[in-house]
């Protein structure tokens, strides 16, 4: 299976900008990829929202919202899936979620289990929290989803069997992660799954992207820091880690 893993910059608050991002990369991939991925919150940025919800309620998008229609009908004009985080409205509650696209249609739709994504000292009962984690069946192979902190408050809750993917937005320096945070991304990747695919964007955090395929424990390979690009791995979840 061949997953592209998209580190393409975003805007925060610019879904017209982060749209034509996507289907930059869906053009550039196209007859690749099995699946596209993208980081978290990358349709509106990561961080497009203000903790006041009577204007982020506005930023936020439901699932028959038009962008997320607009990717709908992409991945039937490109013939590939894609995988990207959102913020979500769902009624009058708010999530940092991602959602899973094949032939014009929603396969899966997972909303994160911890709280790190908000400022939850400022936030009410409108910010919330998914409370489940569920594998999705993707051409034969278990694929599970995890969003950010997930994999460092909750390991114990994705232990993936043998596949999992993982969007962030993390801003480490270009130093930080040399020094240190691959190998760290590594090692804690490798408590939920032996294959575990991390993307993150270039965001104006900064955030300086860098996505990786993780394998037992390893870095396998991993884009630069600051370069636009997208990094295919061919994952193989049946074959034993050597």
């Amino acid at each position: 299976m061949k997953i592209g893993l998209v580190s393409y910059r975003c805007k925060d608050k610019d879904v017209p900008f982060n749209l034509a991002q996507m289907e930059k990369a869906m053009q550039r991939t196209q007859g690749k990829v099995d699946l596209l991925c993208f980081g978290e919150a990358y349709l509106q940025g990561f961080d497009s929202l203000v903790w006041d919800y009577a204007v982020d309620k506005d930023m936020a998008v439901d699932l028959d919202a038009a962008p997320i229609q607009q990717l709908c009908r992409w991945t039937e004009q490109y013939g590939m899936a894609l995988l990207t985080g959102y913020l979500e409205r769902d009624g009058d509650k708010l999530y940092s979620s991602c959602v899973v696209i094949e032939n014009g249609a929603i396969l899966h739709n997972y909303r994160r289990i911890s709280r790190g994504w908000k400022m939850y000292w400022k936030t009410d009962e409108h910010y919330q929290e998914g409370s489940t984690v569920e594998p999705l069946d993707f051409h034969g192979t278990q694929i599970t989803l995890a969003l950010c902190g997930d994999l460092w408050d909750y390991p114990e809750r994705f232990r993936a069997d043998p596949l999992l993917i993982w969007p962030v937005s993390v801003s480490f320096t270009p130093e930080e992660w040399a020094q240190k945070e691959w190998a760290a991304y590594a090692r804690q990747a490798a408590l939920a799954a032996e294959h575990v695919l991390m993307i993150n964007p270039i965001d104006d955090a900064p955030t300086h992207g860098g996505s990786a395929y993780f394998r037992g424990g390893k870095v396998v390979s991993h884009l630069p820091c600051d370069q636009e690009d997208i990094l295919i791995a061919e994952v193989n979840p049946g074959r034993p880690v050597r």
